[in-house]
Order: structure tokens, then sequence, then C-alpha cells
């Protein structure tokens, strides 16, 4: 390997890094109170989703349960 490559590399590797420093600066960080509420909402929902299965779960089975008692 010769020494013009080498230093290629590692032009290519520090160009790399200063991009990713400056894409790392454009991050906008949530603020904790939106985190907070979006964490509830993210809860909520799950459980009325959850909660909504299992009723057509309990449905369907009833359902099957007495289409299968009348054969």
């Amino acid at each position: 390997m010769g020494e013009a490559s080498k230093q290629e590399k590692e032009s290519r590797v520090a160009g790399f890094v200063k991009g990713l420093k400056t894409e790392y600066r454009k991050i906008v960080w949530p603020k904790q109170d939106d985190v907070v509420k979006q964490t509830i909402a993210v809860l909520v929902t799950t459980v009325a989703l959850a909660l909504v299965i299992a009723l057509l779960d309990l449905v369907f089975k009833a359902g099957l349960d007495r289409i299968f008692s009348l054969l």
C-alpha cells in the first residue's frame, strides 16, 4: 500500500467524521415534556388497541363456538 493511498484514506475518514459532526449539530432534541406526552399517547393507544383486539377475539371465539356446536 502506497503512502498516497494511505493519506487519501485518512482524508476520507476525516471528511466523514467532519460531516458526521456537522449533521449531529443539526439534530433538534425534543423537550422532556414532549417526550412524556408522546409516551403517554403511545401507551394509551396501545392499551386501547389491545382491548379492541381482545374484544374482537372474544366475539369471534363465541361465534365460532356457536357455529361448531350446531354441527
